[in-house]
């Protein structure tokens, strides 16, 4: 099992990432692979279909042709993303992907959201060690712009998120929720 393999494998269990450990140093080695793609990305002017391929090496996996993106775009690690079909992400996104982000088909995703899928443990004297927890977005789901989707959130297929939530726990399928913290405020149909 190559080195890829043993990250994307344990940060599945979902169990904490000590320093020392042999996950905690891949960290920083697919931070400065994503780091490199990223700056390629977000620096001179790329076509669709070269934006698609630089995704595709960021993310280790081909993305659909349908998958669109407007750079800049921002990740400290990029393995742990997985896109669907007619996938949208606007400008100035942040993915924190280390526990994991799935994107299904259809998904719209606004301008300078932040996705983040690591917490620190709470004891001050553990700070360091991080708790991988995986971001889920369903079918349909559009995002609106300055919205943080926290560790272990799954967004229902269908839903909206109103721009500047803060998305703290799962939504249903079907709704519109919004606000810090994001709450259901309407059911869709």
């Amino acid at each position: 099992m190559d080195n890829l393999q043993k990250f994307l494998e344990y940060m599945k269990t979902q169990k904490p990432v000590e320093p020392g450990s042999e996950i905690f140093p891949m960290f920083d080695e697919y931070a400065r692979q994503a780091m490199k793609i990223t700056f390629e990305i977000n620096t001179k002017y790329h076509t669709p279909d070269e934006l698609r391929e630089l995704f595709s090496e960021l993310t280790g996996q081909k993305v659909d042709e349908s998958f669109r993106l407007f750079p800049p775009f921002y990740t400290d690690c990029g393995k742990n993303i997985t896109v669907g079909k007619n996938v949208f992400i606007n400008m100035c996104c942040k993915f924190q992907d280390q526990g994991g982000i799935t994107i299904d088909d259809g998904c719209l995703i606004g301008h300078n959201v932040t996705f983040a899928t690591l917490n620190h443990d709470i004891n001050p004297l553990n700070r360091a060690v991080m708790h991988p927890l995986p971001i889920k977005i369903n079918k349909n789901v559009w995002i609106g712009s300055n919205s943080t989707i926290l560790p272990g959130v799954t967004v229902g297929e269908g839903s909206i998120i109103g721009a500047g939530s803060i998305v703290t726990k799962d939504v249903p399928p079907n709704t519109i929720a919004a606000g810090n913290p994001c709450r259901v405020i309407k059911h869709i149909k």
